[in-house]
């Protein structure tokens, strides 16, 4: 699958520990915003009052520190599609260089809101999505 996009925004202070240094918990937010940022820019809707997408696996690998100020380049691919759930991986750099500072997984699944049962994704959806 090679459906790709780019999420960016400044590291606030707030994010980071007393070394400057991002907290990790960020990147799993950083991860949820960037898969957001893609899914409206797809035309998906998140949440639509009849299907939602809980997470159901999410992980992360730090290479290097991600610093405050520094411009957070979140990269998202659809890496494959499922019957009823979607897997992105993330990498993120920062400015302008191209090393990867870090990098993520997220499984989502698609659910009804009314039963939480898992569904399968609808076409259009799943065409949206690259799959």
């Amino acid at each position: 699958m090679s459906a790709e996009f780019e999420w960016s925004r400044p590291v606030e202070f707030y994010e980071t520990d007393l070394a400057g240094i991002t907290h990790f918990s960020n990147f799993y937010r950083w991860m949820e915003s960037a898969e957001h940022a893609f899914l409206r820019d797809r035309g998906i809707e998140l949440h639509d009052g009849e299907i939602g997408w809980p997470r159901v696996n999410a992980e992360a690998d730090f290479k290097k520190p991600i610093k405050f100020g520094d411009l957070i380049r979140v990269s998202v691919k659809v890496e494959e599609v499922k019957t009823r759930s979607v897997r992105y991986c993330f990498e993120f750099r920062v400015n302008d260089d191209e090393t990867v500072r870090a990098k993520g997984e997220m499984t989502s699944v698609c659910v009804r809101l009314s039963t939480m049962k898992a569904v399968e994704i609808p076409d259009e959806v799943r065409e949206k999505l690259g799959g």
